[in-house]
This record gives C-alpha cells, structure tokens and sequence, in this order.
C-alpha cells in the first residue's frame, strides 16, 4: 500500500477527516497543511486504519477534540471582562508588585545560599 493511501479508513474516519480540514481552511489555513493536520488528528484520536481486522475493537480517543477553546474554566474569562476598568488595572497592578515581591526575595536567597 502506497504511501498516502486512504483505502484502509472507514468511511466514518474519512467523513472525520474532511470535517476537520474544512475547520482548518476556514481559519486561513493552506489547503495541503489543512489536510496533513486533518488526517494526523484523525490518527490520534483513531490509530489510524481501522478496516483491516486486527485493530477493530480499539476505542477511540477524543483526546484531540478536548483541546482548544476558551480558557479559564466555565466562565470563560466574563468575570474579569465584566469588572470595571479600575478594578481590573488594581488588580494588575497588585499582581505585578507580587511578582516583583517574590522575585527580589528569590534573588535574595540564592544569594545568601552561594555565601554559605
């Protein structure tokens, strides 16, 4: 079997495969990458062929189909975007004074861990 040959996929994973590559094109991405990155994810979640008889009863993965989306939980970040301007720079603000906090203290302690 030749390089590239889709013969050994079910139909399900085909339909799979043209669904994400259409996702892929949407988001400008080239026509041959989004077909490359379709069929890997397809091989992913399915390891690869499943018409030949050995590799049938394996479960799919949705491990794949899990990633991307909104971060930050079930919320998706309208807490912070629902807070007033004010609010949110306070916030910055006393976050990076933290940073600058710690990070003075670590640099300390590694200073007097090389006297010792």
């Amino acid at each position: 079997m030749p390089r590239g040959d889709k013969s050994s996929y079910t139909d399900k994973q085909k339909r799979k495969a043209e669904y994400i590559e259409e996702g892929y094109e949407k988001r400008g991405v080239g026509k041959k990458e989004a077909e490359r990155r379709a069929w890997a994810t397809v091989n992913k979640e399915t390891g690869g062929g499943n018409k030949s008889g050995s590799g049938r009863g394996v479960k799919d993965t949705n491990v794949s189909a899990r990633r991307g989306g909104r971060i930050g939980g079930p919320r998706g970040g309208k807490a912070a975007a629902s807070r007033p301007a004010a609010a949110r720079s306070r916030s910055a603000k006393k976050a990076a004074a933290t940073r600058k906090r710690k990070a003075a203290a670590r640099s300390s302690a590694r200073k007097t861990a090389r006297r010792k």
